[in-house]
Order: structure tokens, then C-alpha cells, then sequence
């Protein structure tokens, strides 16, 4: 069951009031009261109360190839059926590129890391305070607010990879291989400039945004993900060489 609330005695305008927000949880006071919440700040907010019901939301709501309807997502992991953790991969398959916040009671570094290793942006842990959940709110959209340019370069070539920036494309080979499109912006920042040094600070910076509250271990997650589509040997890179202390080197 799905459905939106709004709450008419509260009308003042608010930035958040063109974003919309899918919350997927399945206790309904939890749920609830995100939403109402959230709906306080001025957001568009609809609720899912398990994975099935969000996962229709998040991808039948719009016809390919529009985006989807949301612009983040907020995700209890112990969801009944398909669970948060598959309903984020789900996502991320899908390429659906929207901010995913994490709720849940599991609160050590593994359940964090295994987090964002399948797609989520950040994890709050369970019991949370409203006021730090609406701060995360805030700045997962605050990053991944995008202001459309024409680059000035459409392709760039290193060795056998080529990467099309109008058409948001990657060869390698002369085979198209799949980037989510953070893979992409930080196969972007590699081949614009090799042989250059970007710290994860960096990384996050210019594809998270000056924003970014999660945990910094998402960019070693996304880093091992490219290597493994474009690395003939992930284990021994050839392109994206690790500098232990420093950061990243592509060349």
C-alpha cells in the first residue's frame, strides 16, 4: 500500500517543495512520522510500506526512458519480501540515478560498508533524531542538484577506452560497457585529466558535492565497481592505479 499525504495548514513554501521523496518503511508509526516530517519541510513525500510496493513506484511510475518520479529514496534495510538492501541493488540496476538514505537498526561498520556497497548514499542508524534525518535529507539533494553545461570536449580517448560525454556512453574494446552514472562522472574526471592524483576528498567533491554527510567509504565501493567493468584484472589495474596515503592515479 502506497500512498501521499499532505497537510494544507502547513503551506508555507520551502525549498524542498519541488523535491519528492519516496519513504519505504514497514512500521507504520516510523513511516509516518518521516513523512509528516518531511512534508513540514515542504517536500512531496510518498510511502511504501515494503520493498515490492516501492520498487513498482520507483520504476513503473515514469515510461522508460524518463527518470524516475523521485528524487530520493529512504529506505528501511528489515523491509518484508524484498528487503532494503535488494531493493537498492534494484535500484542501481535499474541506473536510476537518485540519492538512497539507509534507516535501520543495524548500526556496526559492516552493516554500513555492505550499505553502500550496494548503492546507498548514506546510513543513519536507528533510534535517530528528526532534525539530523531532515539535515541528510537536505544535503543529499543539495548534491545531487545538477546545473546543465555543454562540455566543450563530446569524447575522450585513452588507450582503448572511449568515452562520448553527450551520449553518456562508454566503449571499451569497441564494446559498450554499462557505467552507473557515477561510475561514469569519475571515469570522466580520470580521463579528462590522467595521470593525475585525486584524493577521495576530491572524488567526493566533484562527484558527491561539497555536501556529501556519508560515509567517504563510498568511493573505494564505486572505485572497485569501475575497475571491475573496465580492468582486465581487477586485482592488478591497469588504469586506476591505487596510491596508498595519496588516493587515485588514472595512467
Amino acid at each position: 500500500m502506497a500512498w501521499n499525504r499532505s497537510h494544507p495548514h502547513h503551506a508555507t513554501p520551502s525549498i524542498g517543495q519541488s523535491h519528492h521523496i519516496l519513504v519505504v518503511d514497514d512500521e507504520d508509526l516510523i513511516r509516518e512520522t518521516v513523512a509528516m516530517a518531511l512534508q513540514d519541510e515542504g517536500y512531496a513525500v510518498s510511502v511504501a510500506e515494503n520493498g515490492a510496493t516501492a520498487l513498482e513506484l520507483l520504476i513503473s511510475s515514469a515510461p522508460s526512458p524518463l527518470p524516475s518520479p523521485f528524487d530520493l529514496a529512504i529506505l528501511d534495510l528489515m523491509l518484508p519480501g524484498v528487503n532494503g538492501l535488494d531493493l537498492c541493488r534494484m535500484i542501481r540496476h535499474q541506473n536510476l540515478d537518485i540519492p538512497i538514505l539507509i534507516l535501520s537498526a543495524r548500526a556496526s561498520e559492516t552493516d554500513r560498508v555492505v550499505g553502500l556497497e550496494v548503492g546507498a548514499d548514506d546510513y543513519l542508524a536507528k533510534p535517530f533524531g528528526m532534525r539530523e534525518l531532515v539535515a541528510r535529507t537536505r544535503a543529499l539533494l543539495r548534491r545531487y542538484r545538477r546545473t546543465p553545461s555543454q562540455p566543450e570536449v563530446a569524447v575522450l580517448v585513452y588507450r582503448d577506452i572511449t568515452l562520448h560525454l553527450n551520449e553518456m556512453q562508454v566503449m571499451l574494446q569497441g564494446q559498450e560497457v554499462a557505467l552507473s552514472p557515477k561510475e561514469f562522472r569519475i571515469l570522466e574526471l580520470f580521463m579528462g585529466q590522467p595521470n593525475r592524483v585525486w584524493s577521495r576528498e576530491e572524488l567526493i567533491d566533484h562527484v558527491w558535492g561539497p555536501d556529501f554527510v556519508g560515509d567517504r567509504k563510498t568511493v573505494d565501493v564505486h572505485i572497485r565497481w569501475l575497475r571491475e567493468k573496465i580492468e582486465r584484472d581487477p586485482s592488478s589495474p591497469e588504469y586506476i592505479i591505487t596510491l596508498r596515503g595519496f588516493g587515485y592515479r588514472f595512467g
